[in-house]
């Protein structure tokens, strides 16, 4: 890893800070259909510099975590980890999650300098059980009862404002479920 000041973290730059938002709407599955949670939540993002693999490549990361609580109880039902890369080689953008299910994620997705009308950054990436590149693995368990074959999501960040929305494909009771999250956040002062 290399000197802090000198990282290049392209499209990833505006999302290190810790970010506060309480406006989420969980949509999961349910035995009987689907049912809605809101939340809000914490996430926070720490540039930790570049790596090089193979001597070759060299990504700027940015590590994550993101705890989750409902609103009806302030009980914490989603806690994640994991990291943000970005190859300026490829414009390549990626991001390995892990959640404490057994389940693990590699999406990518190509850069290509979108912005909304605020002026943020938007980042898309996708993973896809059968993906040749993108990937997700998953235990034996969650093979059979509750399997993600799919995984897409979309952030906008810049100007203080976080904005993302994700929907994972899940095999589960007998159906094949889109269980969707949105937020939006604010950059934490101090």
């Amino acid at each position: 890893m290399s000197d802090e000041t000198d990282i290049d973290y392209g499209p990833l730059e505006n999302l290190i800070g810790s970010w506060k938002g309480d406006k989420g709407v969980d949509v999961a599955p349910d035995p009987e259909g689907s049912e809605n949670n809101p939340y809000y939540e914490n996430l926070t993002f720490t540039g930790i510099g570049d790596v090089t693999n193979a001597e070759s490549q060299v990504l700027s990361v940015v590590y994550y975590r993101q705890i989750v609580f409902r609103k009806s109880d302030d009980q914490a039902f989603h806690d994640q980890t994991g990291y943000w890369m970005w190859d300026p080689k490829t414009k390549t953008v990626m991001h390995s999650l892990v959640i404490p299910r057994a389940v693990c994620v590699l999406a990518g997705g190509q850069y290509i300098g979108a912005t909304n009308t605020e002026g943020r950054v938007i980042i898309e990436v996708e993973a896809g059980v059968d993906d040749e590149d993108w990937k997700i693995i998953q235990s034996p368990f969650m093979q059979e009862n509750a399997r993600t074959t799919g995984f897409r999501q979309k952030i906008e960040v810049g100007n203080g404002k976080l904005s993302y929305s994700e929907t994972t494909m899940v095999d589960i009771y007998g159906n094949v479920f889109e269980h969707t999250d949105e937020n939006e956040l604010n950059l934490s002062k101090g």
